[in-house]
């Protein structure tokens, strides 16, 4: 008898006929009795396939006495209790590396962007406002000084793309790294003073909750331009609204909210954001790739072999 596995939101077409090959597929968010079905499943339910943005709750981890993996379909593993799983047994997995070319290529897109107002130039003319006259001027993208907060796999890869814009690029973490070139900063305050874009690209941890606070917001400056492409709880939404509502900031850029899908309205009527519905590996070659390894995990798992690429 095939073992159940608890799907968490809707994934692709080809990835969900996988699954359906491998396990009893249970749909979490298409059941409207869950109490009902934990009852009469809960002992069955050895895997979980979520996301990075909607991991597992404690308490529906609790509830599934023999849960064995819990298969991240993304990078990001802050919404899962890893120190529940250690003391269960219970093993999680992630897909790194997979996706650092996409979410890098979309932290340069929403710079650009944000930069040379390319949403607003897009209305412009869709209007018909360009017939009345020519757009307000925009930003250079190029030979501006770029900080990145979290110099990891997808920091080094905006880097490097940032290298091709003659950027000043600096950058702030867990600590100095010996083999990279660029300016470190101890603190994202002061890499917030030696930058016009910040990009906000560590991953999301208690420590980093709220770790652009509005004093960095502010010591970025009226002429700086926010661009978070990692986890919404990084940033303090409310003062972030707060700072660009004053003016102190030039902009934001923003694939991630503290709230998702819910965005503040006051986001949504700023000219000077761009908004974008957390799609940093959002493509069709991406998602592939992702689905591919979230498979390899769950078949090396009960196959009893090493997993590709564990969490714990």
């Amino acid at each position: 008898m095939k073992a159940g596995l608890l799907q968490m939101y809707p994934l692709t077409p080809q990835m969900e006929a996988e699954l359906q090959k491998r396990f009893r597929v249970h749909r979490w968010y298409e059941i409207s009795d869950k109490q009902a079905f934990l009852q009469a499943e809960r002992g069955a339910i050895k895997a979980i396939v979520t996301g990075g943005h909607l991991g597992v709750s404690h308490e529906l981890a609790a509830a599934l006495p023999n849960l064995e993996i819990v298969a991240i379909n993304g990078v990001g593993f802050d919404k899962v209790d890893l120190h529940q799983a250690r003391a269960r047994g219970f093993r999680v997995t992630n897909t790194p590396d997979v996706l650092t070319e996409d979410v890098a290529d979309l932290a340069i897109g929403l710079s650009i962007a944000v930069l040379r107002q390319l949403v607003r130039a897009d209305n412009y003319v869709r209007s018909g406002q360009w017939k009345s006259g020519e757009m307000p001027l925009s930003n250079k993208a190029s030979r501006r000084r770029y900080g990145i907060y979290g110099l990891g796999r997808i920091g080094k890869a905006i880097a490097i793309r940032l290298e091709a814009f003659n950027a000043d690029i600096a950058y702030c973490g867990r600590g100095k790294q010996p083999d990279v070139a660029y300016e470190y900063h101890s603190s994202p305050l002061s890499l917030a003073r030696a930058c016009d874009v910040l990009i906000v690209a560590a991953a999301a941890t208690p420590e980093t909750r709220h770790v652009i606070d509005r004093g960095v917001l502010e010591a970025l400056g009226t002429n700086g331009v926010l661009v978070n492409i990692s986890r919404g709880s990084l940033v303090d939404e409310k003062a972030l609204v707060d700072v660009l509502t004053s003016g102190g900031l030039r902009g934001a850029a923003l694939d991630v909210f503290e709230n998702e899908p819910h965005v503040p309205q006051e986001l949504i009527g700023m000219q000077n954001v761009v908004l974008a519905p957390h799609i940093g590996a959002a493509t069709h070659e991406t998602r592939g790739e992702m689905a591919t390894l979230v498979l390899a995990n769950l078949d090396a798992h009960f196959a009893g072999t090493e997993l590709p690429t564990p969490v714990v």
